[in-house]
């Protein structure tokens, strides 16, 4: 391979599902590149993504840990993304910045299936992507069925960049296909150059073939040299590799072990040589090479010292510490090694840094010195370069909530704090959101799952020392009647001086499901002067805000058909305190019943799994309306459901665990269903039993 020059900063991000081992394969590199004078574990709890007591808890990455070494002399930022796909918003905005991205795997058709979103995402963003075969040392898994299974669910065409050589079950090296050179690997060291063993030329031949073929669709010279049987240089194939990954264009697929270091150094020069450099990924993304400077915020952070932390790509030119940018002074900037901040005067082009207390600045936001870039993305920046989704001003959308709990502080003085320390948590997580409900009065917070809301629990007490429960919501459950009835009230009382005197005759009745409220009135000749009308109105509408069920009632028509009143005891107070005994006394009389709030579900699995929907469906009182295959996606269905609110509370824990965690779905209120039998009295029973206790 011949020399090559320095590179300006890249930035590769560490993707992949829960357990495939990217943190351990961030601690090799580390390693390797001398970042670090030991190699972390997650086990130990002291790799270098490991300082957050909510991931120490779990053993597991719970966000974004942004590492910046060098390897042979070019600056890179490696960026380690949670893989539980609960966390995947955190991974997707760093997608959103990066050069390149090494998606780890483990060996074993079997697991394809959990990289497909990631996959798709990358397909479909166009964003350069190299796969990484991991855990290869424990003999488990063919390297052939895997990367079989893979390209089922990879729109891109896979390039296996090595074979392995095997000592019995035992992987104990690979052979490059394009250097057709043989290497030992050995534990925790570089591997050692070896002869070709003959129990693999076979093997090397065949898969070298099939690799030059993938590479000839995109090279017609290629394809005229395979034709008459000329093979081209190593030098050549590499630079065809370098150019078809920096267009896009194919996966290249490697092997190793990043517990045993196996893999990772060829995995290092693989993307030092071929991975893009920022002006290709800001040619990507549309971004004009010449203009003020420009910086991407891609993730945000409060600090138990240093307070807002934004960390920031740098597109173009230089960012400094005390510019401002966006109307806000950068006060401080910083490289980062995971919890270790390395302050710096100024950052260049295809850097990563923390800019210190940038308030008001979310996730997401393009900085400049003018603050007019991000609106003029996708306008003037955009046409700079074969922007694509992704581009510029593409900037993705949070996540939909997909489970939710009611929180309440554990001391009621800190329910004003509660607020505020969950705007500083969507802040550092957009998936997240926060709602005070209308309907039952609870204060939601809504994410991707149990674990996702539990961490946020978490970060609560060890950041903002606040103490947080968090329970499944109640339903917003509503009640309507089934028969009208005319209803006569009078209120009267005297004591003393002026009394209290209003009389009114209703008539109540149904109306269709959706129709709201309906108040009007019938009255002829004064009966109730029109000045006291809105009153009865105001006293039926508080009346409704509880039916005689406990609920709010709806589909309802109220008329005041007529009434008495008195020259000196009749006000408007008298005329809305009838209004509300007159629904108090007739409501209970027009049958009224329970309505459920039912959902629209549309649910997104692969279509192997599309058969154990109707048994989730039926389960959860769920109705299916049909199923299509889903756009864009191959082998995967979209399936529409309709399923009461009530069974929606805990649907992604099921929906993942039958369908390898890789399950989906997005929902929206449809309509209101009557309720009957045993569950609704259930619910009414739970509702009364709510109230006596408040």
């Amino acid at each position: 391979m011949t020399a090559k020059a320095p590179s300006a900063p890249r930035c590769a991000a560490l993707v992949g599902p829960y357990l495939s081992g990217k943190t351990t394969l961030l601690e090799s590199i580390l390693a390797i590149a001398g970042a670090t004078a030991r190699k972390g574990s997650v086990a130990e709890g002291n790799a270098v993504g490991d300082s957050a007591p909510e991931a120490r808890a779990r053993q597991m990455g719970v966000e974004l840990n942004v590492a910046t070494t060098s390897y042979l002399g070019d600056a890179w930022t490696f960026i380690d993304c949670p893989g539980s796909i609960e966390l995947l918003q955190e991974t997707l905005n760093a997608l959103g910045v990066v050069d390149t991205a090494v998606l780890v795997c483990e060996p074993g058709a079997d697991k394809a299936l959990t990289v497909a979103p990631l996959l798709r995402f990358l397909d479909d963003r166009a964003i350069p992507h190299i796969v990484f075969i991991n855990k290869m040392d424990n003999g488990q898994g063919s390297v052939k069925a895997t990367l079989e299974a893979l390209q089922a669910v990879s729109d891109r065409p896979l390039v296996l960049r090595e074979i392995p050589i095997r000592d019995g079950e035992t992987v104990s090296g690979h052979v490059d296909l394009v250097s057709e050179r043989a290497f030992k690997w050995s534990r925790a060291g570089a591997s050692e150059l070896i002869q070709l063993p003959d129990s693999v030329r076979d093997r090397e031949k065949m898969a070298r073939g099939d690799m030059l073929e993938v590479l000839a669709d995109f090279d017609d010279g290629l394809l005229e040299a395979l034709l008459e049987d000329s093979a081209p240089s190593s030098d050549k194939i590499y630079e065809m590799m370098a150019k078809d990954l920096q267009e896009s264009l194919i996966v290249p697929v490697f092997f190793g072990s990043a517990l045993n270091d196996n893999g990772v150094r060829r995995l290092l020069k693989a993307l030092r040589h071929e991975a893009p450099e920022p002006t290709t990924t800001t040619a990507r993304l549309g971004i004009a090479p010449t203009g003020e400077p420009l910086a991407r915020v891609f993730k945000t952070q409060y600090a138990a010292q240093a307070g807002k932390l934004s960390y920031v790509r740098v597109w173009r030119g230089e960012i400094a510490d005390g510019m401002t940018l966006n109307g806000s002074r950068v006060g401080s900037l910083s490289r980062t090694l995971g919890a270790k901040h390395d302050k710096a005067a100024k950052a260049g082009v295809g850097e990563v840094v923390a800019l210190g207390r940038l308030e008001g600045i979310p996730t997401g936001t393009l900085l400049s010195p003018s603050g007019k870039s991000e609106a003029g993305a996708g306008k003037s920046e955009a046409g700079a370069g074969k922007a694509g989704p992704g581009a510029l001003g593409d900037w993705l959308a949070p996540l939909a909530p997909l489970y939710s709990l009611a929180i309440h502080a554990a001391e009621r003085g800190d329910e004003v704090k509660l607020s505020g320390a969950m705007a500083r948590l969507i802040e550092e997580d957009p998936a997240l959101s926060f709602e005070a409900n209308q309907d039952t009065g609870e204060l939601l917070i809504h994410g991707q799952g149990e674990v996702h809301l539990q961490i946020a629990i978490d970060r609560m007490k060890n950041r903002f020392k606040l103490s947080v429960r968090g329970e499944k919501p109640q339903v917003p459950y509503k009640e309507t009647i089934r028969q009208a009835v005319s209803q006569h009230a009078r209120h009267k009382k005297q004591s003393g001086g002026h009394g209290q005197f209003g009389d009114v005759n209703v008539d109540i009745q149904p109306l269709p499901r959706g129709a709201g409220f309906v108040f009007g009135n019938s009255v002829t000749g004064g009966a109730v002067p029109k000045q006291y009308i809105p009153a009865v109105e105001t006293g039926v509408r508080d009346y409704l805000r509880r039916g005689p069920l406990g609920f709010p009632v709806v589909d309802v028509a109220v008329t005041l058909t007529d009434g008495q009143y008195h020259a000196v005891d009749s006000s408007e107070m008298a005329f809305k305190t009838a209004g509300g005994l007159a629904m108090r006394e007739g409501m209970p009389k027009c049958g009224p019943v329970v309505l459920e709030p039912i959902y629209q579900v549309c649910i997104s699995v692969p279509a192997e799994f599309t058969s154990r929907i109707q048994r989730l469906a039926s389960s959860r009182r769920g109705h299916i309306l049909g199923f299509d295959a889903k756009p864009g996606w191959k082998g995967w269905d979209e399936v529409r459901v309709q399923i009461p609110q009530a069974e929606m509370h805990d649907l992604v824990n099921e929906l993942r665990s039958i369908t390898l965690g890789v399950g989906s779905f997005s929902s929206s209120f449809d309509h209101l269903q009557e309720m009957t039998g045993r569950e609704a009295d259930q619910v009414i029973a739970a509702r009364q039993g709510h109230i006596a206790a408040a």
